[in-house]
């Protein structure tokens, strides 16, 4: 523990530093669970330490456990919901190879330490500052850290929900992009096309087949073309397969497909359209399927008032907090869509998630730790 002269606890960067990469030297890619639940062995032992409640619900369907901790006051009553995940989009090898862990300048590196692992520190910190100092908040604080949020928080949406509508507040700690926090986001759909086609030798038969991948060709180009900037959607097809021989007229091919919009209603009627798609080659079939896999995060009063007060906080702290909308998804989209104040982007600042020059500032760290501290306390 680091102490001022008057031997009260003080928050310190170096400090926080050292427990970010504790968690960034455990890789943690999303379907890799038990990876998963390694750090989440960490991170429970840390809260236990501080005399939180921890409260862990094993994984399931290959993912990591989900943990749950709540802060040693305030019983079970509506206060505080801190969101983050674990989980990272980084294969394991990625820290011994492609981003190792440096410290260079105002520059720290490493997988997943932007996206989220120093924002997920930086919350349960101020927690731990708040232990420390012998101290307690007017409303009680439960941290849910999630271990499968960047694959759409399959397994653990239906509990984020529910843990959304027994809280007042809830807070994300993604990470903050040019310092900036998220007030909304767009809603997100995936989609999957699967073309089923007819074989055939691929030269001396050729007109006998039926090639799916050449109908779904046809169908790319249709989604794709239904990207529109100005009106904030995106039609991306990230995922295609198919044939089975060079030589061979492919009788299957998939395409997996992420459409994202900033209105529900655009998003729906985008669904319709995207259902009711129909075939251009002549006897392939295909078959559909067109899901919400993250409803819209408005940006309502409720979490406009959140961030008038959290910018507020940030301005008597020295710094200036802006905000912006984003086209990627989170967990808070899951509690915004419910109508409930949701802050979003509140962790370290820095650049480059999902990318191997991940970084975050050391310079972010000590002011957004007395950020959160300040929002723990002012929060009722």
């Amino acid at each position: 523990m680091n102490s001022g002269s008057d031997n009260t606890p003080r928050i310190d960067a170096v400090e926080i530093l050292a427990g970010i990469r504790k968690w960034v030297e455990f890789e943690t890619p999303s379907e890799t669970g038990a990876a998963v639940s390694l750090l989440v062995d960490e991170v429970a032992a840390h809260a236990e330490a501080l005399g939180a409640s921890v409260g862990r619900r094993p994984g399931h369907d290959g993912f990591g456990d989900l943990l749950v901790v709540r802060s040693p006051w305030g019983g079970n009553g509506p206060g505080i919901l801190v969101l983050s995940h674990l989980d990272t989009v980084h294969p394991i090898g990625t820290l011994e190879n492609d981003n190792p862990f440096r410290w260079d300048g105002d520059k720290v590196f490493g997988p997943g330490i932007f996206d989220m692992k120093s924002g997920a520190y930086l919350a349960l910190y101020a927690l731990q500052h708040l232990v420390r100092t012998g101290s307690e908040t007017p409303l009680p604080i439960t941290f849910m850290f999630i271990p499968d949020e960047e694959i759409g928080s399959p397994t653990t949406r239906a509990e984020i929900e529910a843990a959304g509508r027994a809280n007042k507040y809830v807070l994300v700690t993604e990470p903050a992009h040019g310092g900036l926090c998220c007030t909304g986001r767009k809603g997100v759909m995936h989609a999957t096309i699967k073309a089923h086609g007819k074989p055939a030798h691929g030269g001396s038969r050729h007109q006998d087949g039926r090639s799916a991948i050449h109908e779904l060709a046809h169908q790319i180009v249709r989604l794709e073309a239904m990207t529109d900037y100005d009106k904030g959607v995106t039609v991306n097809t990230g995922l295609m397969s198919g044939g089975s021989f060079i030589n061979v007229v492919p009788a299957y091919a998939e395409a997996k497909v992420c459409i994202r919009a900033w209105d529900a209603e655009t998003l729906d009627q985008l669904r319709e359209t995207v259902l009711t798609l129909s075939p251009v080659t002549p006897d392939v079939r295909l078959e559909i399927t067109a899901e919400i896999n993250r409803p819209v995060f408005p940006r309502s009063e409720g979490t406009i008032k959140l961030y008038e007060h959290t910018r507020a906080i940030c301005k008597d702290l020295g710094f200036e907090l802006n905000e912006r909308q984003s086209g990627g998804g989170s967990d808070g989209n899951f509690t915004a869509a419910l109508g409930i104040p949701t802050l979003d982007g509140l962790g370290a600042d820095g650049h480059g998630h999902h990318t191997l020059d991940e970084y975050i500032l050391f310079s972010s760290l000590e002011p957004r730790a007395h950020m959160w501290l300040r929002l723990f306390e002012t929060l009722k």
